[in-house]
């Protein structure tokens, strides 16, 4: 059984006591959030629409952290111009405890 959540608008496929990185949330960590379900896959049966609003994704907060660095580096040819920058995208760390329908 697997679902598939909408959060910091993006999409995961979740299944129960999986890790997931997604956008920063606002909550702290051992805190339990819920997630809009979008659709719920059961073996052959599958809940899309409006019907998926009664699915419930309990997560629980595992971390909040910063995720690796990525290096942006602009370089012209001939003119001696470089430029190099780095950024690290803020994420929280959420593992499914539990996906009800």
């Amino acid at each position: 059984m697997y679902a598939i959540v909408a959060t910091g608008g993006k999409q995961y496929k979740a299944e129960k006591d999986q890790v997931i990185k997604v956008e920063k949330i606002k909550a702290e960590v051992g805190e339990t959030v819920d997630l809009q379900a979008l659709m719920l896959v059961d073996g052959d049966k599958v809940i899309v629409g409006e019907a998926a609003n009664s699915v419930s994704v309990k997560a629980e907060v595992v971390a909040q952290d910063k995720d690796k660095k990525v290096v942006i580096f602009k370089y012209k040819s001939k003119k001696n111009e470089r430029k190099r920058q780095g950024h690290r995208q803020p994420y929280t760390a959420l593992k499914i405890k539990e996906i009800t329908a």
